[in-house]
C-alpha cells in the first residue's frame, strides 16, 4: 500500500522489501518469503552507490533482527538530514498482532529512538510505554502525559493516532462521536491535534496508509499538522469510497479510488 500512495503523491519510493506474502494476513494459510538475508546486501549496494535520501520510513517488521537492521539504516542514511519516520506497527483494539509479543515492543522502542516522528496507535502507545491498554476513560492530561513519555524514548515528534474521549476536555472543541490525532513537539513543547469522522467499520491496511500519506506530505512540504491532518482524511476518505460498495468486505480498503482525492488535496496545500 505505501508504495502506490507514496508515488501518487509525486515522491519516487525505493522500497527494501523485508517479506513478501501471498495475501495479507488476515486471509488463512497465506505463503510467506522472508526477506531479511536481501536486506543489508541492498542497503550495501545503495552505500556503494552513494545514495542519499529525502526520507527514510518504516512499518511492518517480522523480526528482532529486522529491527535491529533498520536501526543501522536510519543511521547510515539518516547522517545527511533525511526525515526519519517510525510507524511501531505491531498492534491495535488492546492486542498485539499474530506473533508479536511484549519483548518485541520494547524492541521497538529502541527503533523509535532513532526516529524524528513516531506514528503509534493507541494501543502501540501503551505496549511501547509498559502501560495497560486503556480503550475509552482518559482525558486530555492523560493523553498529554502519554506524549511527553513517548516524546522521552528520542524521537522529536510524536503522532498518536486513534485518540476518542468519552466526554468534552477543556482546551478542546467538541470532539463527541469523533476519532482524533494528538501530536507533541519534543522541541517547542507545542501540543496539536486534529479530530474527524469515525467511520462505522474499520479496516485492514489504514495504518499503512496513514503513515504514508504522512511522510509522503512531509516530503512535498507540508507542516506536520497538515501532513496527518490530510493523512486522516485520505483514510476517512477511502473508508467512505469503500463502503459505498455494495460488494466490500473488511481485508482491504479500496484506497486506490480515494487517490484523486489525495493527489488534489495535496496540491491544494503545495500550491499546485
Amino acid at each position: 500500500m505505501a508504495l502506490p500512495v507514496i508515488s501518487a503523491m509525486g515522491v519516487e519510493a525505493c522500497i527494501v522489501p523485508t517479506a513478501v506474502l501471498s495475501t495479507n494476513t488476515l486471509y488463512p494459510d497465506f505463503h510467506f518469503r522472508d526477506l531479511t538475508s536481501d536486506i543489508q546486501p541492498i542497503l550495501d549496494h545503495w552505500k556503494r552507490q552513494g545514495f542519499t535520501f529525502d526520507a527514510l520510513y518504516t512499518a511492518f517488521l517480522g523480526s528482532f533482527e529486522q529491527i535491529d537492521l533498520m536501526k543501522s539504516f536510519l543511521r547510515d542514511f539518516g547522517r545527511g538530514g533525511a526525515l526519519k519516520v517510525v510507524d511501531p506497527c505491531m498492534a491495535d483494539d488492546g492486542r498485539f498482532y499474530p506473533g508479536f509479543t511484549p519483548a518485541y515492543a520494547q524492541a521497538m522502542r529502541s527503533l523509535c529512538s532513532e526516529a524524528d516522528i513516531i506514528v503509534p496507535n493507541m494501543t502501540e502507545a501503551c505496549f511501547l510505554l509498559g502501560r495497560p491498554y486503556q480503550a475509552v476513560g482518559y482525558d486530555l492530561a492523560y493523553i498529554r502525559d502519554m506524549l511527553r513519555a513517548l516524546a522521552d524514548m528520542g524521537a522529536r515528534k510524536v503522532v498518536l493516532k486513534s485518540v476518542q474521549f468519552d466526554r468534552l476536555q477543556e482546551g478542546l472543541p467538541d470532539t463527541t462521536g469523533k476519532m482524533g490525532i494528538m501530536a507533541y513537539d519534543a522541541v517547542t513543547g507545542e501540543f496539536t491535534y486534529y479530530f474527524h469522522e469515525k467511520m462505522p467499520v474499520s479496516f485492514h491496511g489504514t495504518g499503512d496508509i496513514y503513515a504514508s500519506v504522512l511522510t509522503g506530505a512531509m516530503v512535498r512540504g507540508m507542516t506536520l499538522q497538515q501532513a496527518y491532518s490530510l493523512a486522516a482524511d485520505f483514510v476517512v476518505e477511502a473508508i467512505r469510497v469503500t463502503i459505498a460498495r455494495p460488494d466490500y468486505n473488511t481485508f482491504r480498503v479500496d484506497f486506490e479510488a480515494a487517490i484523486p482525492y489525495l493527489i488534489e488535496r495535496l496540491g491544494q496545500a503545495v500550491g499546485q
